[in-house]
């Protein structure tokens, strides 16, 4: 068995990016109630019941392994390559190209129904000798003609390139990182998008960091300044990657949802690109929740792939980050993740065919757009979402029964519960400030069978008892 050669990120910039009020101090439910028919039995079928994926990272090494292989199949539907796509490995020598086993992981995934997330085009690190030692004009045309040819190699079999890796700096300045590709000029990230977008048009084009899981913290910022920089000047970016690597000293923040959501609202799609967290038993189950549980309530959040198969195949293997021991046993992190995916989530819009799907991931044909008149009925169903020493999150999810043009959600609170914070939508309240009363903040219309959602946040004040939903529709 070969180690690993992707790199972890500093341990100083990790410990810097710890959160006090973290999910691991939290206290989340691990085990949630699940109508039994809307239970997926693996990942990828629970996943596909909001329109999401849910991935793993596969190596060419371990394709004659048996174990991990039916792991792989059973429970994945998005596959990434390692190391096998990443620069290195895609040009050893100058204009010398090697696919060979990048394509053994394409053909696996595509023999066994999975699509491909590629990992990565142009990246400060793991870059090839030749590369290492160039600078200037020369390197950025080496690079731009690596994601040219690499790009272009597998055009139209890629679902989504991580076009550009790590390009920002730790630390509190919120940059860039000094690197050989940032000193070709700051335009090199930009270059590089839109020769990827040349290179194979229907592909997501994603940027894709660590440590900008945080909302608060600089690194975070500075690539949020950048996808909106990009997007008002219409650079071809598709979506986000947070790589999500945690640990004790840097547990998952509670304003990850938040993260996820600002980021979304520009326009693009976020990704949990590489997810690992080390620990064991319910802590780590608790922290693999809250991961699920922030991406099912932001409806761009299109999927999730965790880095590595079983813990003995992870690059962090002492650490056991992963959702399957070295035996290929599901762990308590699986079963809490598969609760979350089962307990539902807002639904990525078209799905990830882009095709308009209904809860259980099946293509349907009602129209994108709904009709405007209705007739319809409509229910509405909570799930709880993550919870904190004094507060929790819930959300609401709003299906339609037959077409409907809008539809008004009354939310009760028991005292001396309170509403502290929403969205997704326009709430007023009664006097008593315990019954709030949800509106679409944009056309409320649903084809039937479509769902949205909302969420807020409770401050419980010492009751922890779910609130009641209900739904009506006109």
């Amino acid at each position: 068995m070969t180690t690993p050669q992707h790199r972890h990120p500093g341990g100083g910039s990790r410990r810097a990016a710890a959160l006090v009020g973290g999910l691991a101090a939290a206290a989340i439910a691990v085990t949630l109630a699940v109508p039994a028919q809307a239970a997926g039995s693996t990942l990828q079928a629970a996943a596909a019941e909001t329109g999401r994926y849910f991935g793993t990272a596969i190596a060419a090494g371990r394709l004659n392994d048996g174990t991990y292989t039916g792991i792989a199949n059973r429970e994945f539907n998005m596959i990434t390559a390692e190391n096998e796509m990443k620069m290195d490995a895609t040009e050893p020598s100058q204009n010398q190209f090697s696919y060979g086993n990048g394509d053994r992981i394409l053909s696996w995934a595509q023999q066994n129904g999975k699509r491909v997330r590629g990992h990565a085009l142009a990246w400060h690190s793991q870059q090839p000798g030749w590369m290492q030692n160039m600078s200037g004009s020369a390197l950025r045309s080496a690079m731009l003609n690596h994601v040219t040819q690499v790009a272009t190699h597998y055009r139209g079999k890629i679902y989504a390139w991580d076009v550009v890796n790590e390009a920002f700096a730790d630390g509190s300045s919120g940059g860039r990182r000094d690197s050989n590709l940032q000193r070709t000029g700051n335009d090199w990230i930009e270059a590089a998008f839109r020769a990827a977008r040349a290179a194979d048009p229907n592909a997501k084009l994603c940027y894709n960091d660590y440590n900008t899981d945080n909302w608060s913290h600089a690194k975070t910022q500075g690539v949020y300044t950048m996808v909106r920089d990009f997007k008002s000047r219409g650079v071809p970016i598709d979506c986000v990657g947070f790589q999500a690597h945690f640990n004790s000293g840097n547990p998952v923040p509670s304003n990850y949802d938040t993260t996820l959501r600002n980021f979304a609202n520009l326009g693009v799609d976020v990704q949990i690109t590489e997810l690992d967290i080390e620990g064991s038993g319910s802590s780590q189950a608790q922290q693999y929740q809250g991961v699920v549980q922030a991406c099912l309530s932001v409806a761009r959040c299109t999927g999730i792939t965790v880095w590595g198969v079983r813990d003995s195949d992870s690059w962090r293997a002492s650490g056991t980050p992963l959702l399957f021991d070295g035996n290929g046993n599901k762990k308590a992190a699986y079963t809490s993740v598969l609760n979350q995916l089962n307990s539902g989530g807002t639904t990525v819009p078209g799905g990830p065919t882009g095709q308009p799907t209904d809860p259980t991931g099946e293509p349907t044909t009602n129209p994108t757009t709904p009709p405007p008149t209705g007739g319809g009925s409509c229910t509405a169903t909570y799930s709880e979402g993550q919870k904190w020493g004094d507060r929790f999150n819930g959300t609401v999810t709003i299906r339609a029964n037959g077409n409907i043009s809008s539809w008004t959600s009354t939310v009760t609170v028991r005292y001396p519960q309170k509403i502290i914070a929403t969205w997704n939508g326009s709430p007023t309240w009664d006097s008593s400030g315990n019954v709030m009363t949800m509106r679409p903040s944009g056309s409320g219309a649903l084809a039937s069978g479509q769902s949205t959602s909302f969420g807020f946040t409770v401050m419980h004040n010492g009751n922890w008892t779910w609130p009641s939903v209900t739904c009506s529709a006109s």
